[in-house]
């Protein structure tokens, strides 16, 4: 529910000047980002905001996968392959954090490095 009510946020704000889709995918992915990291501080205190963040996390994932898995998109095939992989480990690592064996750092490393790659430098990739 949360990343709905964000992604309105993001594209539905009248008055705001266009942005390039780039440009909003980097804004969702920076919330998702901060959203990630100040639920897992509080976790233990609030363990439901950080599930409603992981989940916030993959439904954005599952949105890009859905995306680059379209014949039509015009990304190519190396870097669709990597970002359907990541989805897939976003995805997997997601279900150790909510099982309480794994560690939200990966998946803000992950969410950062593609933002690096929206920003235009994709040497910071790996």
């Amino acid at each position: 529910m949360r990343f709905q009510n964000t992604a309105r946020s993001v594209y539905a704000q009248p008055g705001t000047p266009l942005r390039s889709p780039r440009s909003l995918e980097y804004d969702l992915l920076a919330r998702m980002t901060h959203g990630l990291r100040v639920s897992w501080e509080t976790r233990r205190q609030d363990f439901p905001a950080l599930a409603d963040a992981i989940a916030a996390n993959c439904h954005l994932w599952s949105t890009l996968a859905a995306d680059v898995a379209t014949p039509g998109n015009a990304l190519p095939q190396a870097l669709r392959a990597q970002l359907l992989y990541l989805y897939q480990f976003v995805e997997q690592h997601s279900r150790k954090i909510l099982n309480n064996a794994g560690e939200v750092e990966v998946l803000i490393d992950i969410n950062t490095a593609v933002m690096r790659g929206l920003r235009g430098d994709p040497g910071q990739m790996r």
